[in-house]
């Protein structure tokens, strides 16, 4: 991190007029790019403040109806780029400061490191551990490395952390009681117990994510309570999203407790969003809910899911949005395009849970292809599988040769309550490197506007069990497309007939 430039300018968060007590003082905090010069500063309170401020910038304290805290969010604008900034949440002189760095703006070239998990769960009493309830596995070996120790040990080699949904799982508390995990409680107290398990992971990723970005995006974890519903077999009782109390259903804390770079990007709120760091454009899509196009979404009223969540945008929205995102990019300055969305359509596994999203293929892989995107990247299965480049199920023959059709990489091994999940074998043909007994995380090198490097790190001791490089020409024509641009989407067969005419892929 030599090569960032310093800039001692401390930042004061005002958190009351009084000193700080129990239920005004700082927690679990957090930040997210905002725009080339913006950052986002937010963090939790057992009390609402009156004024979160920075010395300038618009501030916000907001909760829910179930939600034991409040979140507090404070956009600092007008930040010099590629600088360290120092910031505090209490009185500078009793508490050392936090500090964070500038985004690189678009058309930096210098090299950077990214992290990447899906699937991360809390760690301890109320989580993954050295074991588990019945009917779960891979439990923790004792001392044993879990993936937010690793992400905090490696935390100095990565400029930001992206988390492409499933945070915390706070929603498995009904099932960990029934498994004998947890203490059992009623129902109705189970609303605190889904709150603990929230606060509890946000505590634990604290030392991460109050220096580096945290920029997550929707999984079906953060959809509702009860994962759309848990079964008791002992007593033959089945549980639905009804059990949800007031806050806990259709992603509500989820919107609350981040900011995402949706407003400065033209998406929504934090489900749909990009923005550019240095020589890469990245994008977080939501698999979850708003695919459009008559498909109805895994956790949409009537999904495979049984969520009841959503949809949260007009008709077309999220695709209309993408498509204009990704027209815009600038392939000179950002040749790299990074897309996340958590559910993934190229993997070594059956269907169960929809685990295979055909309909999110169906919508996303031609605008990838037609826009020539880089890199998927996805989770929801717990596993880790690296792909060859696809499109419409089929390997590029380039294979990570200057291939035409975007990488696929699906890393959902970083770690929760349920352990791993087991892929089936044989692997799929276009399976180029599958991993289901160890957890991990993701590391993006980008060392050019040529060669990008993927390593699956494995938490328990930080070796690498897999890389690759992928190499791209990233020939720019000066329209603005870059490499592969080839006009209007050639969609596969629609299941409701043609695809619109919207005007929305003008």
């Amino acid at each position: 991190m030599a090569f960032f430039k310093t800039l001692a300018f401390v930042m004061s968060l005002a958190t009351a007029a009084v000193a700080a007590d129990n239920g005004t003082t700082p927690m679990q905090i957090r930040l997210a790019y905002a725009g080339p010069t913006g950052m986002m500063v937010s963090w939790n309170t057992y009390e609402k403040l009156s004024n979160p401020t920075v010395y300038y910038g618009a501030s916000v304290s907001v909760t829910y109806q179930t939600s034991a805290t409040y979140n507090n969010h404070v956009k600092v604008d007008g930040l010099r780029p590629n600088t360290q900034y120092f910031y505090n949440l209490e009185d500078t002189n009793t508490t050392k400061p936090y500090s964070f760095y500038t985004p690189r703006v678009a058309g930096d070239k210098t090299p950077f490191v990214a992290a990447v998990v899906v699937d991360l769960g809390t760690m301890g009493r109320d989580g993954l551990t050295t074991f588990v309830g019945k009917g779960a596995a891979n439990p923790l070996t004792p001392n044993e490395t879990n993936t937010i120790q690793s992400l905090q040990d490696f935390q100095d080699e990565y400029e930001f952390l992206m988390h492409d949904g499933d945070i915390a799982y706070a929603d498995y508390w009904l099932k960990e009681e029934i498994q004998g995990f947890l203490a059992n409680t009623t129902i109705e107290g189970g609303a605190a117990v889904y709150e603990r398990i929230l606060n509890d992971f946000y505590d634990q990723m604290t030392a991460i994510t109050s220096s580096k970005p945290y920029m997550v995006g929707p999984g079906n974890h953060e959809a509702n309570c009860d994962n759309g519903g848990t079964t008791d077999k002992t007593h033959n009782i089945s549980y639905t999203v009804d059990i949800c109390m007031p806050g806990q259903t259709n992603f509500t804390g989820y919107p609350n407790h981040f900011r995402m770079p949706s407003s400065e990007s033209g998406g929504l709120e934090n489900f749909w969003y990009s923005y550019d760091y240095g020589m890469a454009h990245f994008v977080q899509l939501d698999t979850e809910t708003d695919l459009g196009h008559g498909f109805v979404a895994p956790d949409e009223p009537g999904g495979s899911e049984e969520e009841d969540s959503g949809p949260f945008g007009l008709m077309n929205q999220q695709t209309n949005w993408l498509a204009a995102d990704l027209a815009a990019v600038d392939r000179a300055k950002t040749p790299w395009i990074i897309v996340a969305g958590h559910r993934p359509w190229y993997i070594s596994i059956g269907n169960d849970s929809s685990d295979v999203c055909w309909v999110c293929k169906d919508v996303f892989e031609p605008l990838f292809l037609n826009y020539s995107v880089d890199l998927v990247l996805s989770g929801h299965v717990h596993a880790y599988e690296r792909n060859a480049p696809m499109f419409n199920n089929q390997p590029d023959p380039k294979e990570l040769d200057n291939p035409a059709f975007p990488w696929y990489i699906t890393n959902g091994a970083a770690g929760h309550y349920d352990g791993l999940d087991t892929l089936d074998r044989p692997f799929q043909n276009y399976s180029r490197y599958a991993q289901d007994t160890a957890y991990g995380w993701s590391r993006l090198s980008f060392h050019n506007s040529t060669h990008l490097t993927q390593d699956f790190v494995a938490s328990g001791n930080g070796s690498v069990l897999d890389s690759a490089t992928l190499y791209k020409a990233h020939a720019t024509s000066g329209d603005g497309y870059g490499n592969g641009h080839h006009g209007r989407p050639s969609w596969p067969a629609w299941p409701h007939g043609s695809p619109p005419a919207a005007g929305g892929w003008k």
